[in-house]
């Protein structure tokens, strides 16, 4: 089942209701990622306002929600002994069969297998698995009679949960940000077709489409008999063949009083016998007025067209799943949706989510999966999603607005101007400020927090358009820096320490020179009409402790995520030590210790990142982290590209980082993935120069394939990039509006020509006398001709617009790498595992790495 965005508030208002202090607490899963922490810190605030008792859970793939379905969903069964519950699930499980992973799929003495267990999924992963969706309960359930009744009742119609629905009926509900009843009303279909079909054996028959042509007319054909009827009234009377011409109609006649025919196609020759007389003997007159009905079908027929009706809907649900992983709304801008309809939004709750929006572009995840983002020429916002993203990140600035007004005591408005002229605000307005203001972030990392210079050499953004890696890259760099008038001296200092009037026309600067370099998006593009500030990012003050930007909180809350709050400091050797304080990592440790001792890591680092967005010292803290962590990634990237480490497979391109002394770092997969994003994006923009710029809508994005040795546990962490999203391109869309408009003035134009020539030609028409029916054929002609001639004239502005945008297509550059990685793993006998929540990650086997990418070399990774 799912709930429609409308509807967004209704389970968490029935959950205020029946509440009480004996009631069992909310079970909160939570995936280890930036968007599901903001997500969690969103949810438990809610909880906490209305004194709702709940657990957090953090899980950090399949295995772990498995083992927590099995520890903490179960026993909340009423079958075993549990009074049911609530549980929330925040970025785990939206493509998986929730009923089984967390053992609700067992029915027992008839019951619900739910057990009034009620799991809320709330997963911006994509695409969703359809049984969570349109079924939300085991399979096995829903063939029974009552289950599948009570689905299509008038609470949940065709798996959508209406306003008259009763919360705590248990089961799996979705939570819809908009896109299952926008794109998915053909696989709304076909599932619920497949759903309330018999079970037939397919044994792989040839069915063709001549055949059932042939069959469909030989069903409507009611008078025409068989071959084999034929042959069997060869050696009987005429009478006797007409009699037995006769008996189909005499058959549905009678099959038509009865519900045993209609439930079964076959019956037996006796039942003919059975029906009464006047079936039998039928008058002339009736059979003269009775319409010709179709022949019964004969069981064969059926099974074959029940079988070509379930292959073609299997079909459409197997090319829905085989399109390749996308991402859609953020948790977190969900989440703050649905404190929004309930009345408690606030600055806090606000911030989280624009944190949460913004940790996905830093991550790389878009409507295709995760990959680069296609940067436009012509510059453009750093939005995350390309056009929908750049829509919710402008309902974040007007709450931003509507939750930040202008102090009316401040006299000077020093802020205000300051906001205008487009200065990087570094410092709260008043030691009790903690508003959030709009700020022209640029395109740099940390600026607050390092020179300007560093934060320049560390923007993944710079280091693939300058090509920073090299010492030419360096010299352009120093070139860009010359002729915006700042010395290498004064970028070297800390950015808060800088000059003020540098700081105050940086901006300007920027817009002036950067576009000399090809880097028209390195800062948001000036207000031109309108209300401007598309593209602006956002800037939180806690008094006179810190001022931070979105970006740069999503960036620490990252780093503690990957490596921990005081990240993993190394030893001469590059060995890692323990980071509880016990020495080097032991090398007789089995694998399940492994595992053990690393989730138990990841458990830690995540309660450490959960304080760190409540707490600014401890966020401040973490600063160093995530200085360390870009070092690090911008190293790394050097030495791959320097060394030409990277070679080109068929499919795609691959690196392996096995040595040096940042290698124990990229054993996460979010670190491993920042890394992989800013090599790929450096080959992306070294391609592009190589075979000139690509064709407007064209993605720049490489698939790339990156391994990191994880020598204690002797495994590969491998990670998948590629297809990509991009970021908006403001002018683009004036300029299609433009012309949008100006299409819609000259098709008025036109109609209000052509209605005038028509009440022209009428008053000729009655002035006239003698008027021929050819003359008014031929006029209708010569309307028609003007018609065709004025629609070939028009612009085809719509294709224009459909060549440009053709990444919205359906499938179009979406990562496939979780699927690739699947058909490998069942070709060849390499030893892998597949855990993560982000199917684009598997851990191989060291012994094993060679044979995998040779077998995912043969396959399509990218849509």
């Amino acid at each position: 089942m799912y709930l429609p965005r409308s509807l967004i508030s209704h389970l968490y208002q029935h959950l205020l209701r029946t509440h009480n202090p004996q009631s069992p607490p909310v079970v909160i899963f939570v995936a280890l990622e930036p968007d599901a922490l903001c997500a969690c810190r969103i949810l438990t605030a809610l909880l906490k306002r209305d004194y709702i008792l709940h657990k957090i859970h953090p899980v950090s793939g399949y295995n772990d929600l498995a083992i927590a379905g099995e520890t903490l969903v179960r026993p909340m069964r009423k079958p075993e002994g549990g009074n049911g519950g609530v549980v929330v699930c925040l970025g785990v499980g939206g493509m998986v069969d929730m009923s089984t992973v967390l053992g609700l799929d067992r029915i027992e003495d008839g019951q619900d297998p739910s057990g009034g267990v009620e799991v809320w999924l709330i997963d911006a992963r994509r695409p969703w698995n359809l049984g969570n969706v349109f079924a939300g309960s085991p399979a096995d359930g829903l063939q029974e009679p009552d289950r599948s009744t009570r689905l299509q009742g008038l609470d949940v119609v065709e798996g959508q949960i209406q306003r008259t629905y009763r919360a705590g009926q248990g089961g799996i509900i979705v939570y819809d940000d908009g896109d299952i009843d926008e794109e998915l009303a053909v696989e709304k279909k076909a599932f619920s077709e497949l759903l309330g079909m018999p079970d037939v054996e397919d044994d792989g028959e040839v069915l063709d489409d001549s055949d059932g042509e042939s069959e469909i007319a030989e069903s409507v054909d009611g008078e025409r008999p068989s071959r084999k009827r034929k042959q069997w009234s060869d050696q009987e009377d005429e009478d006797n063949s007409e009699e037995e011409t006769r008996r189909p109609r005499q058959k549905r006649r009678s099959d038509s009083n009865t519900t045993a025919a209609t439930s079964s196609p076959v019956r037996r020759p006796n039942d003919h016998a059975r029906s009464t007389g006047i079936s039998r003997s039928p008058s002339p007159n009736t059979q003269a007025n009775s319409p010709v009905s179709p022949a019964q079908p004969s069981p064969r027929k059926l099974r074959r067209r029940l079988l070509r009706l379930r292959r073609k809907n299997e079909a459409i649900l197997h090319k829905y799943y085989s399109l390749g992983a996308t991402y859609s709304e953020p948790i977190s801008s969900l989440l703050y949706s649905l404190a929004s309809d309930l009345g408690r939004e606030d600055n806090d709750l606000l911030w989280y989510a624009i944190v949460g929006v913004t940790s996905l572009e830093l991550y790389g995840r878009s409507m295709t999966g995760v990959g680069i983002s296609n940067h436009l020429d012509a510059g453009g916002s750093a939005g995350w999603c390309g056009e929908r993203g750049e829509r919710i990140r402008q309902i974040l600035r007007d709450e931003v607005r509507r939750l930040n007004p202008p102090d009316p005591n401040d006299t000077r408005h020093e802020a205000a101007r300051a906001e205008a002229s487009g200065i990087i605000p570094t410092t709260g307005r008043s030691p009790m400020d903690t508003s959030i203001r709009l700020s022209p972030e640029p395109r740099f990392l940390l600026i607050r927090h390092w020179s300007l210079y560093e934060s320049m050499l560390h923007s993944p953004y710079l280091a693939a358009r300058l090509h920073l890696w090299s010492d030419q890259g360096r010299k352009r760099l120093h070139k860009l820096l010359a002729k915006m008038g700042v010395s290498l001296s004064q970028c070297r200092q800390s950015y808060t320490h800088m000059d003020m009037d540098l700081k105050k026309t940086l901006r300007q600067r920027l817009l002036t020179y950067a576009p000399l370099y090809g880097l028209d998006g390195l800062v948001p593009p000036p207000a031109s009409g309108g209300r401007g500030r598309e593209g602006w990012g956002f800037v939180r003050s806690w008094g006179w402790k810190a001022c931070l930007s979105a970006t740069d909180v999503g960036v620490i809350v990252g780093a503690i995520l990957e490596i921990g709050k005081f990240g993993i400091p190394t030893d001469a050797t590059g060995k890692a030590y323990d980071r509880r304080g016990n020495g080097l990592f032991k090398g007789d440790i089995s694998d399940e210790d492994d595992d053990k001792a690393e989730g138990e890591a990841w458990l830690e680092r995540f309660w450490e990142g959960y304080d760190a967005l409540g707490n600014i010292e401890t966020l401040t803290l973490a600063l160093p982290t995530a200085q360390h962590l870009h070092r690090a990634i911008l190293c790394t990237g050097t030495s791959l590209i320097e060394k030409r480490q990277i070679r080109h497979l068929r499919a795609f391109r691959m690196a392996v980082v096995k040595e040096g002394p940042d290698v124990q770092l990229f054993t996460h997969p979010g670190a491993l993935t920042k890394l992989a994003l800013w090599v790929g994006e450096a080959i992306a923009e070294q391609e592009k120069e190589h075979k000139g710029r690509r064709a407007p809508g064209k993605t720049g994005a490489t698939p790339l394939v990156v391994a990191g040795l994880n020598e204690r546990r002797g495994v590969y962490v491998v990670v998948g990039t590629g297809g990509g999203g991009g970021v908006v391109d403001i002018a683009m869309q004036q300029k299609k509006k433009q012309k949008i408009e100006e299409r819609e003035r000259r098709r008025a134009s036109r109609r209000a020509e052509k209605e005038e020539r028509k009440e022209r030609r009428r008053r000729e028409k009655r002035n006239r006398d003698e008027e021929t029916e050819s003359g008014d054929e031929e006029e209708e002609e010569e309307e028609e001709e003007e018609e065709d001639s004025e629609s070939e004239d028009e612009p085809d502005l719509d294709n224009d617009d459909d060549d440009n945008n053709n990444t919205d297509n359906s499938g179009y550059g979406r990562n496939r790498f979780g699927i690739a990685f699947q058909e490998v793993v069942d070709e060849t006998n390499a030893r892998v595992k597949i855990d993560s929540f982000e199917h684009c990650v598997v851990e191989v086997r060291k012994e094993d790495l060679s044979g995998f990418l040779e077998g995912l070399s043969m396959k399509a990774v990218v849509g």
